[in-house]
């Protein structure tokens, strides 16, 4: 995800269009003219797919309804109501994204249809798209011919104009590759493809990053699309909007790399170069053989494609780089110690008043009959340390989901600091000042350590990408992890990715931060290096929630303590009076606490 020198992607991509744009006026064969059109074509297509598919992961089959889409807009716009071709290339890829955006703005409210599920009705569209086109006057069923539409000759012949037409679309789509995936837009879409729901919880808007992202994917397909149907000047439903050309599209991204805003095109160039290259005698037949080998030769020994074994290379051959990596694995754990104090910017002041910053009045929440929680009401004062303990399926986890919004309640009022956010989206809420852990780490596992904590801040804490970096360093200082800043989650032991959490949920620099059980795995040893970095966390004036089943530790550190049994609040107050409750002894901690 490092940019690396700001100089070359975008002045590179400016150079190399510039060269190709040339290449006409050197009056080559045809052939040549024709062999980048078709690189134009293919790099537009894989690119736009990868927007959504391969930045945000979900996979597409669908990608052909969109080209589709675009082409019999330009035929139809064209043939039947006389618009001129230039005119009609925005509404080709308007229509696309038009389609697109009605598609996705249904399918994106629906948390199941992920994967698989979205792949495959994605598919679904085509047919529906081309069995549309094949029985209206759309098409009709001989295909649509352009050959008299006039295309101008702005760049000298009309052969030349679709070339120019053609690079430009490709320009359009690796250079908007190239800016999302050093946006804060393109943070939220790899963060969404690690985990989607951890993202939401973090501050990412999901769903609109996703429908954006969708939109733009289908407007550059639609827009090619409509370029194309001049270049063949014969369409037909069967070739148009044929299965086999998403599949291309996927597959020069994933030879490519689909983590990389180049690798779609990479792709793109090495598997239209090899078809071309293939074409005639014999050779023909072993076309699509080879190109399937090289492809599965790429998934065993270069899962990230061509550009991440590039990319491989070139870190291995930068002493700097290797030096920095032997660091990072050299580094050992954070201790109590070496928890450094975060920059003198971060520091904020205690509060001063017990005030309740949060209340939950009456929730509840089900699973399928099954009552989670049944009428949850307890407050947590500003500045305080509570603890919330209970038996296995008391409900205590849930009801850090449904405040943090990753479920929504059944039913009752959840207050942040008198506002009900019982009915608010997660984003909206990380963005309140409440942050969370999960009792088994959750990280954006392709994303570096610094990244995954820069984007807490960028989001949660509303700070742009270069501030959130800033950010991020400073609290992978206070948990003692900077050292690892450019490590994989991977890469760390569990208390480091603990302490990753940790990181990640402060970089929002919440009011309230809820811990789901921080404690568990860990060694003795290791505890009290977590219980230091948590009172650490309150004296920030960080309101501090935590779940926890060791009740050493909940002695240690809450200054009250809420029980929930059966979904319900049975006792509440200070840790050593709440442990003699009898209800508490009876339901929760047995006879050796009475």
């Amino acid at each position: 995800m490092n940019s690396g020198p700001r100089l070359s992607p975008t002045w590179g991509l400016v150079v190399a269009a510039l060269a190709l744009a040339v290449v006409p006026a050197l009056k080559l064969p045809a052939f040549y003219e024709s062999f980048l059109y078709l690189v134009f074509l293919w790099i537009s297509l894989a690119t736009s797919w990868n927007i959504l598919s391969g930045y945000a992961g979900y996979f597409s089959f669908g990608h052909a309804a969109f080209f589709g889409a675009g082409v019999y807009t330009t035929a139809t716009l064209t043939t039947a109501f006389n618009v001129p071709f230039l005119r009609s290339l925005p509404a080709a890829g308007l229509v696309a994204a038009l389609l697109g955006s009605v598609i996705a703005a249904v399918v994106f409210r629906v948390r199941g249809v992920r994967g698989e599920l979205f792949g495959l009705l994605t598919l679904a569209v085509t047919f529906v798209l081309s069995t549309i086109a094949l029985n209206t006057r759309l098409d009709g069923g001989p295909g649509v011919f352009l050959a008299a539409v006039p295309v101008p000759t702005v760049f000298g012949t009309p052969a030349t104009t679709l070339y120019h037409l053609a690079l430009a679309v490709a320009f359009i789509s690796v250079f908007a590759a190239l800016a999302i995936y050093r946006s804060r837009w393109g943070m939220g879409l790899f963060a969404i493809r690690d985990d989607e729901d951890v993202a939401e919880v973090l501050g990412v808007p999901t769903y609109r990053y996703k429908l954006v992202a969708f939109a733009l994917s289908c407007f550059i397909a639609g827009l090619i699309g409509g370029i194309h149907a001049m270049f063949v000047t014969y369409v037909t439903v069967a070739e148009t909007f044929a299965v086999g050309l998403a599949v291309d599209a996927i597959m020069m991204a994933a030879l490519g790399g689909t983590r990389f805003w180049y690798g779609p095109a990479l792709g793109a160039v090495i598997i239209t170069t090899l078809t071309q290259s293939l074409t005639g005698g014999e050779s023909a037949v072993l076309n699509r053989a080879l190109i399937g080998a090289i492809l599965i030769a790429v998934i065993v020994f270069l899962p990230n494609g061509v550009a991440g074994g590039l990319q491989r290379r070139f870190r291995r051959a930068a002493p700097a780089s290797a030096g920095a990596r032997t660091s990072v694995g050299a580094t050992a754990g954070p201790t109590a110690s070496t928890i450094a104090p975060v920059t003198e910017r971060l520091a904020t002041p205690a509060p001063a008043a017990a005030a309740s910053l949060l209340g939950c009045v009456d929730v509840k929440k089900a699973f399928r009959g099954l009552q989670a929680l049944a009428g949850v009401t307890l407050d947590v004062r500003a500045g305080e340390i509570l603890g919330l303990i209970g038996p296995n399926g008391s409900g205590k986890s849930t009801l850090i989901n449904v405040v943090s919004g990753y479920y929504r309640v059944d039913g009752g009022q959840i207050l942040l600091d008198g506002q009900d956010i019982a009915g608010v989206h997660a984003h909206r809420i990380a963005g309140l000042g409440l942050a969370r852990t999960y009792q088994i780490p959750r990280s954006f596992h392709r994303l570096s350590v610094l990244d995954n904590v820069a984007l807490a801040a960028m989001f949660g804490g509303g700070h742009g990408r270069a501030t959130g970096r800033s950010l991020g360093r400073a609290w992978l200082a206070f948990t003692g992890l900077e050292a690892k800043a450019d490590a994989l989650p991977g890469e760390l032991n569990l208390l480091e990715r603990k302490f990753l959490d940790l990181a990640r949920a402060l970089a929002s620099e919440p009011r309230l931060v809820l811990l789901d059980e921080v404690l568990s795995g860990l060694t003795p040893a290791q505890m009290t290096d977590a219980l230091g970095l948590v009172r650490r966390i309150r004296e920030r004036g960080t309101t501090v929630v935590f779940v926890e089943h060791i009740m050493r530790a909940v002695l240690d550190l809450a200054d009250r303590v809420v029980v929930l049994s059966g979904g319900r609040v049975i006792a509440e107050g200070a840790p050593r009076q709440v442990m003699r409750d009898p209800d508490v002894v009876r339901a929760y901690l047995g006879k050796a606490y009475a």
